[in-house]
C-alpha cells in the first residue's frame, strides 16, 4: 500500500511523500489564511464603530416616541410645550436660554457635532463636513435679516452657535448691510459663492439662487468625501449622501416650475452626481413644462410613486410642501434601511441623525401649530412627518 502511494506521489512529480505532504500543508495553510481574513475583515471594519455606536444608541433611546409626541400635541399652548421639554435634560438646558426654535436647532447641532467628533477615521470627514450645514443655515438667516432690516438682537435669535464660522458670527450679525457681511467673510470658503449669488438674489428677489448655491457647495463637497468607498460602511454613507443630493435637486426643480423658472435659471444650481438621478435625467426634468411633467419624467426611479401620491395635495393647494415632505420621508426611509442592514457599522450613526432631524422638524411643526390660531391637535398630528 505504501509503495502504491509512493508511486502515485512520484507520478505527480514529487520526489518523496514528505515533499508531497509539505506542499499539501502549505496549500491548507494558505486556504486557512484566506478563510480567516475573509471572516475577520467584517469584524475589523465594525470594530472602530463599537464605541461611537454605544454613544449613539444611548441617545437613540432618548428620541421621543409616538406616545410622547401625542402628549406634546395635546399641550394647551406654546408654554405647555416648553414645560414638557423642560422635563428632558437634552432640551432643558436650552429651553430657557433661547427662543424655542433656536433651542431645538442647537440641540440638533450638538448631536451632529458629537457624531463628527466620535466617528471613525474613514467616515469622519463626511460627518465633519455635515457640520457646515450650520454655517450655511446661519449665512442664509443673516443675509435675509439684513435684507428685511432686522436688528442685531433679532438676527441673533436666528443664528446657531455651531459651525466653522462661529467665531465670526458677532461680526456678521453686527454688519450694517450685505456688503459688510461679505467683507466679514473675506478669506473664507463662502466669499466667492455669495459674491456670485447675492446680486442675482437682489435683482430677482427670489431666495432660490442664494439658497441653492450654498446647498450645492455643501452637497458637492460632501459627495467628494464619499467618492471612493473603502468598505461597506462608506458605501452605505455614499448611498445616503446620494439620496440627499437627489432629494435636493428635485426640490429645486419643483420650486423652479412653480416659480416659472426656465432651464437656464436653475441649471447652475444642479448637482450632477446624484444616486438615482444622473445628469441626463436631470436635464430632462429641468426641461419639463410643469410640475406634472417633472413627476411623470421620474418613471423608473423610486421617486415616481412617492411624488405621484403627493400630486393630489399639490393640485389642491398649489404648494410643493407635500413633495418636499415626501422627499424628506424618502431620505429618512433610506437612513432607516441602512441602520437595519448595517447595525454594527455606520448604520446606527446615519439612522440616529436622520431620526433626530425628524424629531426636531416635528417639534417645530407642533410649536408653529400652537402659536397659530385654528390648529386642532388632530390637524397638527396630520402635519407631522
Amino acid at each position: 500500500m505504501a509503495e502504491d502511494i509512493a508511486t502515485i506521489v512520484t507520478g505527480l512529480g514529487f520526489p518523496s511523500i514528505d515533499a508531497f505532504l509539505a506542499v499539501m500543508f502549505l496549500i491548507l495553510a494558505i486556504f486557512g489564511v484566506i478563510v480567516v481574513i475573509s471572516t475577520i475583515r467584517p469584524v475589523l471594519s465594525m470594530f472602530p464603530y463599537t464605541y461611537p455606536n454605544a454613544r449613539v444608541r444611548a441617545r437613540m433611546g432618548r428620541i421621543f416616541t409616538e406616545k410622547q409626541f401625542s402628549e406634546i400635541i395635546e399641550s394647551g399652548n406654546i408654554e405647555e410645550v416648553k414645560n414638557y421639554l423642560r422635563g428632558y435634560p437634552d432640551y432643558a438646558k436650552y429651553i430657557d436660554q433661547y427662543p424655542l426654535e433656536k433651542a431645538l436647532d442647537i440641540q440638533l447641532a450638538e448631536n451632529y457635532d458629537l457624531v463628527a467628533r466620535i466617528s471613525p477615521e474613514n467616515s469622519r470627514d463626511s460627518f465633519k463636513f455635515l457640520l457646515k450645514k450650520w454655517d450655511i443655515k446661519n449665512l442664509k438667516s443673516i443675509i435675509i435679516a439684513k435684507e428685511v432690516g432686522l436688528s442685531p438682537e433679532e438676527t441673533m435669535d436666528l443664528v446657531i452657535p455651531f459651525g466653522e464660522l462661529s467665531d465670526k458670527l458677532d461680526a456678521l450679525i453686527d454688519a450694517d448691510d450685505i456688503n459688510e457681511v461679505l467683507s466679514a467673510l473675506e478669506g473664507t470658503e463662502y466669499t466667492q459663492i455669495l459674491e456670485d449669488s447675492i446680486p442675482i438674489y437682489q435683482e430677482s428677489r427670489m431666495l432660490l439662487p442664494l439658497e441653492s448655491s450654498l446647498d450645492k457647495y455643501l452637497l458637492e463637497n460632501l459627495l467628494r468625501t464619499v467618492a471612493t468607498p473603502e468598505d461597506d460602511n462608506t458605501a452605505y454613507l455614499k448611498n445616503y449622501v446620494g439620496d440627499l443630493v437627489d432629494s435636493t435637486n428635485l426640490k429645486i426643480i419643483l420650486r423652479a416650475k412653480v416659480d416659472g423658472l426656465k432651464f437656464d435659471d436653475i441649471e447652475p444650481y444642479m448637482i450632477t452626481d446624484g444616486y438615482q438621478i444622473r445628469e441626463w435625467k436631470l436635464k430632462d426634468l429641468m426641461e419639463a413644462e410643469n410640475v406634472s411633467g417633472v413627476v411623470s419624467g421620474l418613471e423608473g426611479t423610486d421617486y415616481a410613486s412617492l411624488l405621484a401620491e403627493a400630486m393630489t395635495d399639490y393640485n389642491e393647494t398649489g404648494s410643493i410642501a407635500a413633495f418636499e415632505t415626501a422627499l424628506d420621508n424618502h431620505v429618512n426611509d433610506t437612513a432607516k434601511k441602512i441602520s437595519l442592514k448595517n447595525q454594527f457599522g455606520i448604520g446606527p450613526m446615519i439612522g440616529f441623525l436622520s431620526r433626530k432631524e425628524r424629531e426636531i422638524k416635528n417639534l417645530k411643526i407642533i410649536a408653529r401649530g400652537k402659536r397659530e390660531d385654528g390648529f386642532s391637535p388632530a390637524q397638527i398630528k396630520e402635519m407631522l412627518i
